[in-house]
């Protein structure tokens, strides 16, 4: 049966978060705290938009070995779970947060290899998860044993079945994707700053500079580019035009999950049919949400609605 929404996470993890005082390369640490939660971007897409109240589908590949904290993750918050599990253990995320400086420093260890028969499974499985109309986010790195036209390759496969296809990944999956024909091009794609600067070849200081970034790839046939920004924000760039919007200020408790809940409100406001402006504005307050909480999680609806209401747009 066909998902309205529906991630893919190829390469999920479990991060492990570990707070310090302060972060000094060389020096021996004492945590203060450390806690861990079932991730990887598209696990933590689809778990924001089940705080948020939309019944969405998650598929991927987990590692059977220490699946647990996932089908935790999902019963607890009501994700329709089609995940296939092979033998082996899904990777673990060192995340370091520094709280003298806010900043989180990531250790991304490596995932699964896959062989071409787990992989051709998965596949089956998110395509017959996809139907017309469906909103599906491929997000995230992909493992060892698939090669850089991958997400290329799956929104061809998922456009022919009628899916609109959300982009959320970087390095040469992200290039490849961004070359590809106009039948495997995502409806919409979100880079963040250093992910676009990858993809022009150069540095992109100024908002002007990211501007004419997005506006390149939005003149190569994607409907919606998405420009993450952190504490700046996000530019959004679609047909309907271009807007700045400008993350309100809130207290800070992790940054972890923070743009895939910017992908999430963004999908929400898809679902919802939402125009451009009360789409960033969603983006955004799922975004500062999170950041108010540990994990990929979101506080209530009624503090998403008055964050959206804060969020400052700005036409460009």
């Amino acid at each position: 049966m066909s998902a309205p929404l529906l991630t893919l996470t190829l390469n999920p993890a479990i991060d492990q978060t570990v707070t310090l005082e302060h972060l000094a390369p060389g020096e021996v640490h004492r945590a203060l705290a450390s806690r861990s939660d079932a991730g990887g971007k598209g696990v933590n897409v689809a778990g924001c938009l089940a705080d948020w109240g939309l019944p969405v589908a998650v598929t991927g590949i987990l590692g059977a070995d220490n699946a647990a904290p996932f089908a935790a993750l999902f019963a607890a918050k009501g994700i329709d779970d089609r995940f296939i599990r092979v033998a082996g253990q899904t990777r673990t995320n060192l995340k370091l947060l520094d709280l003298q400086s806010g900043d989180t420093t990531d250790v991304n260890l490596p995932g699964l290899s896959l062989t071409a028969g787990v992989f051709a499974a998965a596949r089956a499985r998110l395509l017959e998860s996809a139907g017309p109309g469906s909103l599906v986010v491929l997000a995230g790195s992909l493992p060892g044993g698939l090669t850089a036209d991958t997400y290329a390759d799956l929104t061809r496969r998922l456009k022919a079945r009628g899916a609109r296809v959300v982009l959320d990944a970087s390095g040469p999956a992200l290039a490849a994707a961004l070359a590809a024909g106009a039948d495997a091009l995502p409806e919409v794609v979100k880079p963040n700053r250093h992910e676009l600067e990858e993809w022009a070849g150069r540095p992109l200081a100024t908002r002007a500079e990211v501007h004419a970034g997005a506006r390149a790839l939005s003149e190569r046939g994607i409907p919606m580019v998405a420009v993450s920004l952190g504490a700046e924000g996000a530019l959004f760039l679609c047909r309907e035009g271009a807007i700045h919007a400008h993350a309100p200020a809130v207290a800070v408790a992790s940054t972890v999950g923070a743009g895939d809940a910017l992908v999430a409100g963004l999908v929400a406001g898809l679902h919802a049919d939402a125009a451009l402006d009360d789409r960033a504005r969603l983006a955004l307050a799922f975004a500062a949400g999170k950041l108010t909480r540990a994990g990929a999680n979101l506080p209530e609806r009624a503090v998403v609605e008055r964050l959206a209401a804060s969020v400052r747009i700005e036409r460009l």
